[in-house]
């Protein structure tokens, strides 16, 4: 490896600057010059000669730094003139655009400011959160009526064979489910409406409240026709009731909400939402006691099996409705039913007061004259097509002492025409009181003829 010199410390050049020459950096390294040669030997000159050369030196030395000093002076003068200079021009620049910025105005004493004007076009991205107010909340009112929403068991007696054919003792088994409404607690006892089709046939029912609770119900009374039931538990458990609304003021496009216990227990106060579809349907169903024509009100809310019995509620939370049926056909979606509040409140009324619904009664078997084949129809003209055909004859009803006999084909009553059972049914269920006379016009060995009868009550089934 070359061999270098060692540095040495004594004759590097001192880089830093005095505070005193910060201004002019050339006029320090002036200073820091290191001396001539002439300048060292004479300092280490003998004593004596030194003193007077000394003098002369100095003297010297002051005739050559005049000059320099003087012109030090001048940079400084200049140096001071720039910078004042600027900071002229800086105060002028400061002056002229600072009226134009927030900072004056922040300056200016609260009492003078004004608020601030949120622009419409403004890009500011905020997050707002969308509370809805406690009481017009749908989640509020929803919670609140589903505490008056039951499930409903319906436990059937069922017999079971062995393996030799004997008949062994029954036992209650599930039949199937369903959803009710209370709708009146009343001297420690709840009232629960629900559908006729939930509770038939029940030798037990089961009743599950809001709080997991359950209670065994007793039926007050069914009518299979308007496909309504009344029950009646312990309220002991029970905390909140239902409350029917005006199921004339619905409309098609008004909001409602289904709630129910679809497929069972297990999805308990499930909710739905739609819209009302039509009022004032009418849908032909078969019922225990015959085919009926009933008015629905039809919404596309999901209405599910388990369904039926629960309540139609609008966004106030009032029930105007109790879901009935759907329509289940294969490429058929959003056809739930419900019957109207208006319709169900004078049925229930009747149910609790006499347990039933007291009907006039003729005493006929019905069937459809367009169900029959035209071999039967005897010689009845080719224009009549439509009708009903007394099939049979109850031997103790106001029909048989008015003269009515099999194969006997009614087209009217009081004048108005009848095409179907149904029609015959509805008819004499909403325009005929107990005790009223009906004119019937009946079609016997091809003529036409009028049977006069005084309707009854009589409960035989027809």
């Amino acid at each position: 490896m070359e061999n270098k010199e060692p540095f040495e410390q004594e004759n590097s050049i001192d880089l830093s600057l005095p505070a005193n020459s910060a201004g002019n950096p050339s006029e320090a390294a002036e200073d820091h010059k290191p001396l001539d040669e002439d300048s060292v030997n004479k300092e280490t000159g003998p004593v004596e000669a030194n003193s007077t050369n000394s003098d002369l030196e100095h003297a010297r030395i002051n005739e050559e730094k005049g000059p320099k000093r003087t012109s030090r002076l001048k940079k400084n003068a200049k140096g001071f003139a720039s910078t004042l200079a600027a900071g002229v021009i800086g105060s002028v620049l400061t002056l002229t655009i600072l009226p134009h910025t927030d900072y004056i105005k922040n300056l200016q004493p609260q009492a003078e400011e004004q608020p601030v004007q949120v622009q419409q076009n403004s890009t500011v991205a905020k997050t707002v959160s969308a509370k809805a107010d406690g009481t017009d909340s749908i989640a509020n009112i929803v919670e609140k009526v589903s505490k008056a929403i039951v499930g409903i068991e319906n436990y059937q007696q069922q017999q079971s064979v062995d393996f030799f054919g004997n008949t062994q003792s029954s036992q209650n088994v599930e039949a199937g489910s369903g959803s009710g409404v209370i709708f009146q607690k009343k001297n420690g006892y709840a009232y629960v409406v629900t559908n006729n089709h939930v509770v038939e046939g029940a030798s037990k029912l089961e009743v599950s409240l809001y709080d997991g609770t359950k209670a065994t119900a007793t039926v007050l009374g069914t009518d299979a026709l308007t496909d309504l039931a009344v029950l009646k538990i312990d309220g002991k458990n029970v905390t909140a009731t239902a409350t029917f609304g005006d199921s004339s003021t619905l409309r098609p496009g008004d909001q409602v909400y289904a709630i129910g216990n679809p497929l069972g227990s297990e999805l308990s106060r499930t909710v739905t939402q739609g819209i009302v579809s039509a009022t004032n349907r009418s849908i032909s169903v078969s019922t225990s006691a015959g085919d009926w024509e009933t008015t629905v009100i039809q919404t596309d809310a999901a209405i599910n099996p388990g369904n039926s019995g629960g309540a139609l509620i609008n966004p106030e939370g009032l029930v105007v409705g109790i879901n009935s049926m759907k329509i289940a056909e294969s490429g058929v979606e959003g056809l739930g039913f419900a019957i109207p509040s208006n319709d169900v409140i004078p049925i229930v009324n009747k149910l609790i007061k006499n347990g039933k619904i007291d009907r006039p009664y003729l005493g006929i078997g019905l069937a459809d004259l367009d169900q029959i084949p035209q071999v039967y129809r005897g010689d009845l003209p080719k224009s009549v097509t439509q009708g009903v055909v007394v099939m049979n004859i109850d031997g103790n009803s106001a029909a048989a002492r008015a003269g009515f006999q099999p194969k006997d084909i009614i087209v009217s009553m009081n004048g108005e025409k009848i095409a179907n059972s149904s029609e015959l049914r509805k008819y004499l269920y909403t325009k005929v009181k107990i005790g009223d006379k009906i004119k019937f016009g009946v079609y016997r060995d091809g003529k036409l003829k009028t049977i006069t009868v005084t309707v009854s009550n009589n409960r035989a089934t027809e």
